[in-house]
């Protein structure tokens, strides 16, 4: 794999993610089946929640939270859908909304039915 000459660019991580799918192949041997994936981000969180939880390292908690924006990039790929546009068009809907306190927690969240 060549080196990524913009590593700030969301063009560049996708871009990287789909060659990473390519050269194994992943559409023709079922690592673009979307219920797989979701079990791989389920396990993914898991080990982050244990970094957490466990107080392992920073680095550790980096490399598991690397480990599940790949899989979010590789699902969108599997999905054809564009991550980027939903990721902006998802914060301008979420910076409409007021938080609120829960448990003594922030959350914004549009709180249907509340």
């Amino acid at each position: 794999m060549s080196k990524v000459t913009n590593q700030d660019s969301y063009q560049s991580i996708l871009a990287t993610v789909q060659a990473f799918h390519d050269k194994h192949d992943f559409k023709n041997n079922g690592g673009e089946d979307l219920a797989y994936r979701v079990a791989l981000m389920a396990e993914e969180l898991g080990e982050i929640s244990s970094c957490v939880t466990k107080g392992k390292s920073k680095q550790d908690l980096a490399e598991e939270s690397a480990d599940l924006l790949i899989l979010l990039i590789g699902t969108a790929i599997s999905a054809d859908f564009d991550l980027n546009e939903a990721f902006w068009q998802k914060m301008e809907k979420i910076n409409q909304r007021k938080s609120k306190m829960v448990n003594g927690k922030i959350r914004v969240s549009e709180f249907k039915g509340v």
